[in-house]
């Protein structure tokens, strides 16, 4: 049987249904119709509202009468219909979003005054409807307005109607008993609805008190602030506050914003970053905003109390993103808002940042974690902020004159500008890969053109304040040459040696980009030249010249046009000729270089890293960030900012490796532990040997693959493998400093050298093996010739005459158990035991590692050079693909020999 309430509540839905069908016909749809179009913004927007309040009052009566059935069919059958069946109970939910929704829109037509702007275009017609409102709408005063009329008949019908939800639902309730199956849903729906009760009134007040906040405003500053979302909170005209430094004249706080009015100028503040500090006594409090810091003094302790808490309560309310049926300041929200936050600002001030939008994280008003820095120009950076200022890793793009063209910063980042290891690639089609200080290249770096371009070049070396300086390789492969010296500002300062790709190579002073002074000259005969020569290393001057053979020619040199070199002098054949050893194995570079100074730059870094407590974030500022492949590199910023390894899982690795130094310090295992580590590129020695294997390559590949360098290059290798050792040393102290013992003594001269040449060499050596190899075969060039000739020579010898020439005993001859009768006996021993002796000298001439000349593939030679090789024979001077003898490569328009080694690499065609 339905009790007396849910009678009730049958002629509540059916009143209030009939009451929105009255509403629509006879208020919202003629303020929709028959009036023309708005032609200013405003006017089109007071329309929209209007439109949006016509579909909620539409959606409100469809769920009226939704909830009108379920009753009725509750009460024609009580014992077969259910209580829980009741719409109101089932979908309480649903009911209260649909009143939610029209609340909105009723609400922010009541805001901006849309009801008195739509009677005014109709002026007349709702003149004479105004006996017809007043039967609408009970108690309407005759001398109001037929605006404040309509705001009356919206309003009225739905707060009686809440109000009788909550007051029967309650009544429901009671008269059920504890255990009843609806019980639970009738408490619910009482709740939902008297939460409803209580945020219609609060939204209704502030909605009126926003309406009414517009005619103490001129027109200048409405136009600017009456908007539709505004729902004004606070007037400093009702409790007064002053703030300083602005001095603002009025202070506004909106539920989505704080307003300082200052004259004609409107100060808007987005409260989502707007922090209010806590714990403030007597009279003031602060603000933070992204930019600025302000000061609110009131006349009492008590202004001082209501404005702080509803300043605080509209940030958390703001924050939670939308507007609900929560009493401003009730709830289960924490009454104080994070300090952490996540939003959007365009910077104003003066400055890095000015006219920039920053959109990420944010603490106590300045950019803080994770964040997007856009700037109108086409600038933008991603990346990890700190305290306001880029910090950490982060991609900057910045825009060049060509259209869709950026270089790319792919960078560590220090207090705003960049500082560390970094990776750049311009629009001009180079790429630096090295490190920055202050936004500048400084330390070691490589900066490196692509082979398409025009004159393309690659430099290897130091930097200071964004310039070449300090020791550097530079390669032109424009004029096919590579510079190996010293560098000061930008230009070659200082003692230098070049190498070109004719195999000619000179060692002399540079000043401002400029030879001066004598130099030494070598050219690829092993003559010496000793005097002053030009850029493109002709003899010009005096000067002295020694060939191979001891001759000297001293005297003045010149060119003139088209008369080639030629000379004043005096010729001395009456030398001894010199050892050939000493005259061909001449080296330059040593003295002039020390070897401890020419890669501070990359021991450096793992210096400052080790000496800061190897922490994990700044492992890729340091010893650069780990890419598997040039692909990756080149992929999107999302990648490298978002896929790259985090900052904590760095260090959670290097406390695995400092873990694994402490337990593997015997000699045997310490080996392992070293080869491990030197052949992971992750390992901070691992990386540590691949830049010193990078910078061994850009001096002694290629065209610095010159005689002449071997001993630069020895002293390089034995200096590397003292820094590595150095850099363990430095690791074992960290690791044991973190475990709280005592750290080991310092190593005396000799006992480091020990373990230098016993552990560390064997091991590094391998890396620079390739270059070395080369660089020993060029400077052993002749005698290796001589060699192979000579046992190609006693391959040619007949059996029994090798036998003799290698003066072996006649009793261990082969041959002395068979009887020479025929010859097919001579032939089977002949073919059956000098098999092993012939394949025995083919090796010794052919190195196994020494790849073979396949048709249809090119090959780089040792000068560099790309292009087919061919074999020629020695015997014949024909290019054939059969003779095994000696390979030759096609440099330029000559035929220069190549010696057969593992450096070659193969390039398909």
């Amino acid at each position: 049987m339905c009790s007396p309430e849910e009678a009730a509540l049958l002629r509540l839905e059916e009143v209030f249904s009939a009451t929105l069908a009255r509403i629509n016909s006879f208020v919202l749809q003629p303020l929709l119709e028959a009036a023309p179009e708005p032609s200013d913004p405003w006017g089109r927007e007071c329309l929209q509202l209007l439109q949006q309040l016509h579909r909620s009052s539409q959606q409100l009566w469809e769920v009226t009468e939704e909830s009108l059935h379920s009753l009725q069919k509750r009460l024609r059958h009580p014992d077969s219909i259910s209580l829980e069946s009741l719409l109101l109970l089932h979908s309480a939910d649903r009911v209260l979003q649909v009143h939610l929704e029209y609340l909105e829109s009723y609400t922010s037509c009541v805001a901006v005054q849309a009801f008195q702007k739509a009677v005014k275009r109709r002026r007349e017609y709702w003149q004479g409807q105004r006996k017809a409102l007043r039967q609408l709408l009970s108690g309407m005063n005759s001398e109001g307005s037929v605006g404040t009329a309509l705001v009356q008949a919206l309003r009225q019908p739905l707060t009686h109607h809440v109000q009788q939800y909550v007051f029967l639902l309650l009544s429901l309730g009671d008269t059920v008993g504890e255990h009843h199956p609806a019980r639970e849903l009738l408490v619910h729906a009482a709740t939902v609805f008297g939460n409803l009760q209580s945020f219609m009134r609060q939204e209704l007040d502030q909605a009126m008190a926003t309406q009414a906040l517009w005619h103490t405003l001129s027109s200048r500053l409405r136009d600017v602030l009456c908007i539709p979302a505004h729902r004004l909170l606070q007037d400093s005209q009702d409790i007064p506050v002053t703030v300083t430094p602005l001095r603002a004249e009025r202070v506004l706080l909106f539920d989505d914003a704080l307003v300082l009015l200052q004259g004609h100028s409107v100060y808007t503040f987005d409260l989502k970053l707007v922090w209010v500090e806590p714990g403030q006594d007597g009279c003031m409090f602060h603000l933070l905003t992204p930019e600025e810091e302000f000061s609110f003094c009131s006349k009492d302790p008590q202004g001082r109390v209501a404005w702080q808490w509803k300043v605080t309560q509209a940030v958390c309310q703001t924050l939670r993103g939308k507007r609900d049926f929560q009493v401003l300041g009730a709830g289960l929200e924490p009454s104080e808002p994070p300090t952490c936050r996540c939003g959007a600002y365009t910077f104003r001030a003066e400055g890095r940042f000015s006219q920039a939008t920053y959109e990420g994280e944010w603490y106590w008003g300045r950019p803080h974690g994770k964040g997007t820095l856009k700037w109108p120009d086409g600038r933008n950076h991603v990346g990890d902020f700190c305290q306001g200022l880029e910090h950490g890793f982060g991609i900057r793009l910045v825009p060049q004159a060509s259209e869709d063209k950026f270089d790319c910063y792919k960078c560590h980042w220090r207090e705003g500008s960049m500082c560390g290891y970094g990776i750049c690639e311009y629009s001009t089609s180079e790429v630096y890969k090295g490190y920055f200080q202050e936004g500048l290249r400084h330390g070691f770096g490589v900066l490196e053109s692509t082979p398409q371009t025009p004159q393309p070049c690659r430099y290897t070396g130091h930097w200071e304040r964004g310039q070449r300086s300090g020791y550097g390789i530079e390669e032109d492969g424009d004029r096919g040459e590579r510079y190996i010296g010293m560098w000061q500002a930008d230009q070659r300062h200082g003692p230098g040696v070049m190498v070109t790709q004719a195999g000619v190579c000179c060692q002399r002073t540079f000043q401002a980009d400029k030879m001066v002074g004598p130099g030494v000259l070598l050219s690829e005969d092993d003559s010496l030249y000793e005097g002053t020569f030009t850029r493109d290393l002709t003899p010009m001057g005096k000067g002295k010249v020694t060939f191979p053979n001891g001759f000297t020619l001293e005297g003045s040199f010149g060119s003139g046009a088209g008369r080639g070199l030629h000379t004043q002098g005096v010729l001395d054949t009456a030398a001894l000729p010199p050892d050939p050893g000493s005259t061909r194995k001449r080296q330059l570079g040593l003295g002039v270089f020390p070897v401890e100074n020419r890669w501070q730059g990359v021991y450096g870094p793992f210096q400052d890293f080790v000496q800061a407590g190897c922490p994990g974030d700044l492992q890729e500022a340091l010893l650069g960030f780990h890419v598997q492949s040039s692909r990756e590199l080149r992929k999107s910023q999302e990648y490298l900012c978002c896929e790259r390894t985090h900052p904590e899982d760095h260090a959670g690795r290097m406390e695995d490796i400092l873990e694994e130094l402490l337990q593997h310090r015997a000699p045997e295992a310490l080996q392992q532990c070293l080869r491990k580590a030197l052949n992971n590129s992750l390992h901070p020695l691992g990386k540590l040997l691949r830049t010193l294997m990078l910078t061994f390559q850009a001096t002694y590949s290629g065209i610095g693959a010159n005689k002449h360098l071997q001993g630069l290059a020895q002293e390089e290798v034995k200096q590397h493998a003292q820094e590595l050792w150095a850099a363990y040393r430095g690791l074992l102290q960290v690791a044991l400093q973190c475990k709280g013992q005592a750290p080991e003594e310092d190593e005396d001269a000799e006992t480091r050298e020990l373990h230098v040449h016993r552990l560390v060499l064997p091991l590094v050596l391998p890396s620079f093996y390739s270059e070395l190899f080369t660089l020993y075969l060029l400077l052993h060039e002749r005698e290796d010739s001589l060699y192979s000739q000579g046992i190609a020579n006693l391959s040619l010898f007949p059996d029994t005459k090798l036998l003799e020439f290698l003066d072996v005993q006649k009793h261990l001859w082969p041959l002395k158990d068979l009887t020479l009768t025929t010859n097919q006996r001579y032939s089977l021993v002949r073919d059956k035991c000098f098999l092993s002796a012939t394949e025995c000298l083919q090796k010794m001439i052919y190195p196994a590692a020494a790849p073979r000349w396949t048709p249809g593939r090119s090959w780089r030679c040792w000068r560099g050079h790309m292009g087919k090789l061919r074999p020629l024979c020695r015997g014949c001077s024909a290019r054939s693909t059969s003779c095994p003898w000696t390979t030759y490569c096609r440099c330029s328009s000559t035929w220069c020999r190549v010696p057969k080694s593992s450096t070659w690499e193969p390039r398909s065609t």
